[in-house]
């Protein structure tokens, strides 16, 4: 991140409720000038660089913190099973999610203060509005990159926090969001989640995004992956569990009918671009214009302390 943004905000942080701040297109311009959205963009390329020619499976440097962090996410998981999907026939949205979220919504406070070191705990009324949206939305029982967004903004705000540091980073990407994705799918699969604000069959997919940014650095000096690996089921299924990108086609081809082409346009096309490091600078440029410079995926995003609407500071 920017100096500003790296340096430990404990010492002189103060949580502020956070609120949205996002209602319409002209909130989009301030917005991307917001000090807010620097440092999603710093975390996200960060984070990006770090998972650079990495597999899911290469051993990586695992704190405490990150595997309490990954407790909380069984946890949740576990919670699922729990909650079996009620047994009405609607083919999307099925309420007992609304039962499962509610218990996430009642306990985000403990489990955050279980998983989280005492010093941040001043920071909960901050953490838990981006955790409690991290996971879908009750009222409309869907699930999308906003949602993702705001798990994102969740390990942003633990990092400025300190909770995690730098050699962290990698074990972000392929330890605990890996298994947050694992979590969200299930929730999808379970509870037929309808896709939030989705572009229908012209959005890159249904329900993720980073997980094909980041997911493209794990991939950019392969030396037989290409992006058009995609189009054979049998090298997806045989390298899902190595690489995000191919587990996130692996996750579609689950679920989706039909020739891949038409049920995913925007994947296929990419499949045809020669390398994965354009692919990855692509998808930086499309996260920004495709989630960041959405309103409707950004007006749910909440502003406070860790992530404030004002203007970047210039560095004195």
């Amino acid at each position: 991140m920017a100096t500003h943004t790296h340096e430990s905000l404990l010492k002189d942080y103060t949580p502020i409720e956070p609120v949205k701040r996002i209602f319409s297109d002209k909130d989009i311009a301030p917005f991307t000038e917001s000090e807010a959205f620097a440092r999603i963009v710093d975390f996200v390329k960060l984070l990006n660089t770090s998972v650079s020619n990495k597999k899911i499976t290469d051993p990586c440097h695992e704190s405490e913190n990150i595997k309490k962090v990954l407790k909380l996410l069984d946890t949740l998981s576990s919670w699922i099973d729990d909650i079996p999907p009620a047994s009405n026939a609607q083919r999307f949205g099925n309420k007992a999610f609304r039962i499962w979220l509610a218990k996430v919504e009642e306990n985000a406070e403990a489990l955050m203060e279980d998983a989280l070191p005492r010093e941040v705990h001043i920071a909960l009324p901050e953490l838990k509005a981006y955790f409690k949206n991290a996971f879908g939305n009750g009222t409309r029982i869907d699930y999308g990159s906003g949602h993702e967004l705001s798990f994102c903004a969740w390990l942003c705000g633990l990092a400025m926090l300190k909770v995690f540091e730098k050699e962290d980073f990698q074990a972000l990407v392929l330890r605990v969001f890996t298994s947050y994705l694992e979590v969200v799918r299930k929730l999808q699969r379970t509870y037929t989640l309808e896709p939030a604000g989705s572009h229908g069959v012209w959005g890159l997919d249904d329900y993720q995004f980073l997980p094909y940014l980041w997911g493209s650095a794990q991939l950019i000096n392969d030396p037989n992956l290409r992006p058009k690996s995609i189009l054979s089921e049998d090298i997806v299924n045989s390298v899902a569990k190595d690489y995000l990108y191919f587990r996130c086609i692996q996750s579609i081809n689950e679920v989706k009918r039909g020739p891949f082409h038409e049920h995913s346009p925007m994947l296929y096309d990419i499949s045809a671009v020669p390398g994965w490091a354009k692919v990855n600078s692509g998808m930086i440029k499309m996260f920004i214009a495709e989630v960041l410079r959405k309103a409707p995926v950004v007006q749910h995003f909440y502003f406070g302390a860790l992530f404030p609407f004002d203007p970047v500071q210039e560095e004195k």
